[in-house]
């Protein structure tokens, strides 16, 4: 397998050269490169949710079977997934690696927001709930302190 750093944005093929970043000094660009578009963001969302199998994939978010497999394969090729062997043996399933797992904070924020705008008021959709069944709270980042911080109360230091 390819380490994760020789794959170009869209997966393909960049030699062992650095891939194109969309802005290299920028981690937000890197990990949008990485996981920005719908259907990785979805994949790792089931995979959270327990989906282990191409089927499970397909099924869940009706993804075609071409672009499945290219986001599969990316997904793999950074680090986010990893090929394991099912009981059976009979077949390859997808688990999450841990930098997989890192993106749990992500998928939750990303929750959240959209049921507080995606969603008209009263409009149902799902809720996710620890495992005593309670709602899980809001993610919000705070300072050393406690003290909330936003977008207001934070800024971007350029490495040099």
């Amino acid at each position: 397998m390819r380490n994760r750093l020789e794959w170009g944005m869209a997966g393909e093929d960049t030699g062992g050269r650095r891939p194109g970043w969309t802005d290299p000094g920028c981690p937000v660009a890197r990990t949008v490169d990485l996981v920005g578009d719908r259907w990785s963001l979805l994949i790792i969302r089931d995979a959270m949710d327990g989906a282990r199998s191409f089927t499970d994939f397909q099924q869940r978010t009706g993804i075609a079977r071409n672009i499945l497999t290219e986001r599969l394969r990316r997904l793999t090729a950074h680090g986010l997934l990893a090929q394991v062997d099912a009981p059976s043996g009979r077949r390859r399933l997808y688990a999450l690696t841990q930098a997989g797992k890192d993106l749990f904070p992500v998928i939750v924020t990303l929750r959240q927001w959209g049921e507080r705008h995606a969603f008209e008021a009263g409009e149902a959709h799902s809720v996710l709930v620890d495992g005593d069944g309670a709602r899980v709270p809001d993610l919000l980042p705070v300072a050393a302190d406690g003290s909330p911080l936003t977008s207001d109360t934070t800024s971007v230091r350029r490495s040099t």
